[in-house]
């Protein structure tokens, strides 16, 4: 019977020092900053918009503003960027060809008070295709999804009528780990040339995502990035500090009816 309550005195011991040793401040300290620790960024920079399609691919895309890529707002450097091309084979009485490309680039960093990276990356691209589901003026909207092209990706394409004529648009959405893409591309015929085919359009939208997405992998030593980015390793640690706010996010690329009010006749 002593025996038996010696061992029961002891059992009761340690569970008391395993209590008070959870409870002491080193214990607390290290349980605080694992709970802050948030899951790295696989992204760390941005590549520079106006440099990072291949040559032939504008060419393709714009052949007469092929040379002419320009910033459409003040970005920070590596978190946003995005630039613009704009393109008019003007043939006089004979018709015109116009186009219009932009790309805009966003980048989420891993966050403890936000969470990690491809989490508000996620959020961001669903936002960004519902704004350019909701264009005013859309006609037979179409949205779909895209395969082979970042971690998510979805086409939304549309006619827009202007007094100018009828403009195709295409404009794609891609998210690539904690980064989040947005191409806009459209096309019109002009002084009663031919309206261009938008499936031509929209195969072409579909190529230069994808080479962005490969453009953005590479900018952070990374060999490839066109299809998912589930296997790109963490570039830094995680972060701990609040991340930038939503407000300083890039304003959303120019609209078609926007891109029109450059158009020359």
């Amino acid at each position: 019977m002593m025996l038996v309550a010696a061992g029961c005195s002891s059992d009761s011991g340690s569970g008391d020092d395993a209590a008070k040793e959870s409870a002491s401040p080193a214990a607390k300290e290290s349980a605080t900053a694992s709970a802050n620790e948030v899951k790295a960024a696989a992204y760390a920079k941005l590549p520079e918009a106006c440099t990072m399609l291949p040559k032939k691919t504008l060419e393709d895309l714009v052949p007469e503003g092929a040379k002419d890529g320009k910033p459409i707002n003040d970005g920070e450097p590596d978190v946003s960027g995005d630039c613009r091309w704009i393109s008019l084979d003007n043939n006089g009485v004979k018709g015109s060809q116009y186009r219009w490309l932009s790309v805009s680039l966003l980048l989420l960093e891993s966050d403890a008070s936000r969470g990690p990276g491809d989490e508000r990356a996620r959020a961001q691209f669903e936002k960004k295709v519902s704004e350019a589901q909701a264009v005013e003026g859309a006609k037979g909207l179409k949205s779909e999804s895209v395969t082979g092209t970042g971690d998510q990706a979805t086409v939304v394409r549309y006619d827009l009528k202007k007094k100018e004529g009828t403009f195709k648009q295409q404009t794609v959405v891609v998210r690539a780990e904690n980064v989040v893409i947005t191409l806009d591309y459209n096309g019109a015929g002009l002084a009663g040339d031919k309206a261009p085919d938008a499936d031509d359009l929209v195969k072409g939208a579909k190529a230069a995502a994808k080479e962005i997405v490969t453009a953005i992998g590479s900018a952070n030593g990374q060999g490839g990035g066109s299809g998912s980015g589930s296997s790109a390793s963490p570039s830094k640690e995680p972060s701990k500090k609040p991340a930038e706010d939503s407000s300083k996010e890039p304003s959303k690329s120019a609209s078609p009816s926007a891109s029109e009010s450059k158009t020359k006749s």
